[in-house]
Formats: C-alpha cells, sequence, structure tokens
C-alpha cells in the first residue's frame, strides 16, 4: 500500500501543476486587449443586456419598439474598418485586416454610445445593467475609450418624455446591431483567422 501512495502523490502533483485551472488561478496581468477570451465574454454579455433592455416595455411606455427604425453611429466605420480579409461584403475584396483601425473605431462606438446612455433620463435605472455591463467592457478592454468615464454625466433623474423613449428606442436597436458586430470581430481576432 505505501508503494501506491508514493506513486500517486507525484502523480497528482503533476497533474495540479499542469491543470488549465491552476493556471489560471495564477496571479497574472490582465491583458488589455480585445483578442483575449474575457473580453469575447464582456461583449456577449454586453449585447445579451441590450437584447433584454429592447424587452422591457416600461423602458419604452407608449411606443412599440419592435416596429421601430434603427439609428447607428454613423461617425465610425466599424463594420468596414473590422471587415475580414478576403471578405466581399461591402462589394470590393478587402486584402488586409487592420486590427488598429479596427479597434479604434470600436472604441469610439462604445464611447459614442456610452454618452448617449448616460444623459438619457433613467429615474428608475432600467438602463443599469447595460451601462454597467458597457462600462466593464471598455475599462477592462478598451483602455482608451474609457479613460473619460468617470467624467461622464450620470442618467438624469427627471422623468422621459414620449420623444426621449423613442430615440433611445432607435439608439439601442442600432447599438444592438454595432454590438452584434463589435462580437463578430472580436470572435475573429480571437480565433486567430486574421493572422492567417
Amino acid at each position: 500500500m505505501p508503494l501506491i501512495k508514493l506513486c500517486i502523490t507525484p502523480a497528482l502533483l503533476l497533474l495540479v501543476l499542469s491543470c488549465p485551472l491552476w493556471q489560471v488561478s495564477q496571479s497574472l496581468p490582465v491583458i488589455k486587449g480585445p483578442m483575449t477570451d474575457s473580453c469575447v465574454i464582456y461583449a456577449g454579455t454586453l449585447l445579451r443586456n441590450i437584447s433584454d433592455a429592447l424587452k422591457q416595455d416600461q423602458l419604452f411606455m407608449g411606443i412599440n419598439c419592435t416596429k421601430q427604425s434603427m439609428e447607428l453611429n454613423m461617425e465610425t466605420n466599424t463594420p468596414s474598418a473590422c471587415a475580414p480579409k478576403e471578405a466581399t461584403c461591402t462589394g470590393t475584396a478587402k486584402s488586409e485586416f487592420d486590427q488598429e483601425s479596427c479597434l479604434t473605431n470600436i472604441g469610439e462606438d462604445l464611447h459614442h454610445y456610452y454618452k448617449f446612455l448616460t444623459a438619457q433620463p433613467d429615474p428608475d435605472n432600467l438602463l443599469g445593467t447595460v451601462l454597467s455591463s458597457l462600462r466593464e467592457f471598455m475599462e477592462n478592454c478598451f483602455t482608451s475609450a474609457s479613460t473619460d468615464l468617470a467624467s461622464e454625466q450620470d442618467a438624469a433623474d427627471r422623468q422621459s418624455t414620449f420623444n426621449d423613449r423613442l430615440s433611445l428606442c432607435k439608439v439601442l436597436k442600432g447599438f444592438q446591431v454595432r454590438t452584434i458586430t463589435i462580437n463578430r470581430v472580436l470572435a475573429y481576432m480571437n480565433s486567430g483567422e486574421h493572422t492567417k
């Protein structure tokens, strides 16, 4: 019996030291960059929270949000800047993927939507989960976009008007579509396909 214990102990120690869970629990520096698995998870959480917010009748009282058009941030070029290499979606084949330009556009998009959402009247804090997941995503994956988050105005305590709710509906729908694009791009970069 002692011989078995001597053989099992080194084997268990080797197993524990080589286990991926052990490596995750070690203290490692956080990598700031959207290519990490955690950034893909942050983006997915943001998309789920936006989709959930769009289903809240209380947020869009008096408006059928599903029948409204969407408003996209047209100040960035995220879809074209982040198109995969050799993609023909835009009608022309793109030979290279410009990661820096793509990440810059995503960061600008996130900052734009964060500014818009924090300025919305939200006395019942119905946008709280969207804002917190957006802030967390920016702080952990887009340091340049999150540099002035602390200085942003908090959501107003006033009641929203019909026009406020209509605008929020349209912009939130646009943000949902842009977040779908961001999720696909981050998965593409995380897979390493953009480097081949």
